[in-house]
């Protein structure tokens, strides 16, 4: 599987890192754009609170202009990253696809067919993501318990009781919720592969999935891993060469500056942060999703005789007799 990824990365990367760059670019413009028309819209009510001084309070027409934009970010953000996310987890697919019967494939066509799948991939994603709700929510509630003893000094039961509950909570569900997102892993390469819809392609995972759960726990593993690690390696020159920049702006500031100022002495490392992450970013989808993509390819070879099929579509001659795969419901899903 690694050497498949490996192997389908360096033929097939004009589209699977132009795609990913593109897209993911694209947010960071967006997001840079949508902060810079935010700043401008809040920075006199942002100057007047960081110049307040300790015992000033801050004016509550400044307070809600500042969260009120905080939040359009917050939800701009979140918008922003479901549909970028679930191009990419249609695209890297929809390369695959191609790229198994060694055909070429063009951003265009790549484009296209993730942005008429993406609605119920980022369905997918969803319903995935809500997988891991309940053991993050009792994971906070064990956070907030021993925040509120350390700080309160709570000697009572409750700090002590929740923080007991969270992690107990936590431990029983955190399991399961792995077991889950193993389950539906294969989700988006189903949604592209054959036109299911979102919730159809976490059955159809789940039917992939069955009777090799560890091995596919193992590799999902392995290559999260390891793109997590190149995506931190990646990120730490560009941290660095920032600080340089950083390091030059903040020395040129005065005894009082002002947030304007802050912001421009640190946009050279801002601007090598954001850099950073955009490369770092396309490396940790790309990767593991190319693992999912071709987990999804071998779980149909082995249970359903794809083989044949395959052999068929790339124009090479099937070897002896095959029998038809066996697809459920009797029709074959769409390659």
């Amino acid at each position: 599987m690694l050497n498949g990824a490996f192997s389908t990365m360096g033929r097939y990367w004009r589209p699977l890192f132009g795609t990913a760059a593109a897209l993911y670019g694209g947010a960071l413009l967006v997001m840079a754009a949508a902060v810079a028309i935010a700043y401008s819209t809040v920075a006199g009510p942002l100057d007047r609170v960081v110049s307040l001084s300790h015992d000033e309070e801050a004016a509550s027409s400044d307070v809600v202009s500042l969260v009120t934009a905080l939040c359009v970010l917050a939800l701009l953000g979140i918008i922003t990253m479901a549909v970028v996310s679930g191009l990419m987890y249609a695209a890297v697919p929809a390369v695959l696809q191609e790229a198994v019967l060694g055909r070429p494939v063009a951003f265009a066509t790549v484009w296209r067919k993730a942005w008429s799948r993406v609605a119920p991939v980022i369905g997918a994603l969803i319903l995935t993501a809500l997988i891991a709700v309940v053991p993050v929510v009792l994971m906070g509630v064990a956070f907030v318990g021993v925040a509120i003893g350390l700080i309160a000094m709570d000697s009572g039961g409750g700090a002590a009781t929740a923080t007991t509950l969270g992690l107990l909570g936590a431990l029983v569900t955190g399991p399961v919720a792995v077991w889950l997102w193993i389950k539906f892993c294969l989700a988006p390469a189903a949604v592209v592969f054959e036109g299911q819809g979102s919730v159809a392609a976490l059955r159809r995972s789940s039917q992939l999935v069955r009777g090799d759960w560890w091995r596919i726990f193992g590799i999902t593993l392995l290559a999260g891993s390891m793109a997590a690690t190149a995506g931190y390696v990646i990120q730490m020159p560009f941290s660095i060469l920032g600080m340089f920049p950083g390091m030059i702006g903040t020395s040129s500031l005065g005894n009082d500056p002002s947030a304007t100022a802050v912001i421009v002495a640190m946009s050279g490392y801002l601007v090598a942060m954001m850099l950073g992450q955009l490369v770092s970013q396309v490396i940790s989808t790309t990767f593991p999703q190319l693992v999912a993509g071709l987990l999804y390819v071998d779980r149909r070879i082995r249970t359903e005789d794809l083989g044949p099929v395959l052999a068929e579509a790339a124009g090479a001659p099937a070897q002896g007799p095959h029998p038809p795969p066996p697809y459920a419901g009797g029709a074959a899903p769409q390659w």
